[in-house]
């Protein structure tokens, strides 16, 4: 039986937003911070964040934030999973 596609979990100019927003940590120029006003983006994943929520401000297709006890349930799924692969 055939398998259905997934559906895209983010749009292609979502993406070029991070895009973007990492040519500029790449440089050196991206901020963090409300209104840039803060200190410089230290790492890649601060960047992708700061991509990702010019997108979602924009109305871009980007999926919502996960909630707390949703990532503190993964967290504790992929534990259980490495601890059972160790023996």
């Amino acid at each position: 039986m055939a398998r259905k596609a997934k559906k895209r979990r983010y749009s292609r100019s979502a993406g070029s937003d991070v895009e973007s927003e990492m040519r500029r940590y790449k440089k050196g120029t991206a901020k963090s911070g409300r209104g840039g006003r803060g200190g410089r983006v230290k790492s890649r994943k601060q960047a992708i964040a700061i991509g990702l929520s010019k997108a979602r401000k924009k109305g871009k297709k980007v999926p919502k934030k996960a909630s707390k006890k949703t990532a503190k349930k993964k967290t504790a799924k992929k534990k259980s999973k490495r601890k059972s692969a160790k023996r």
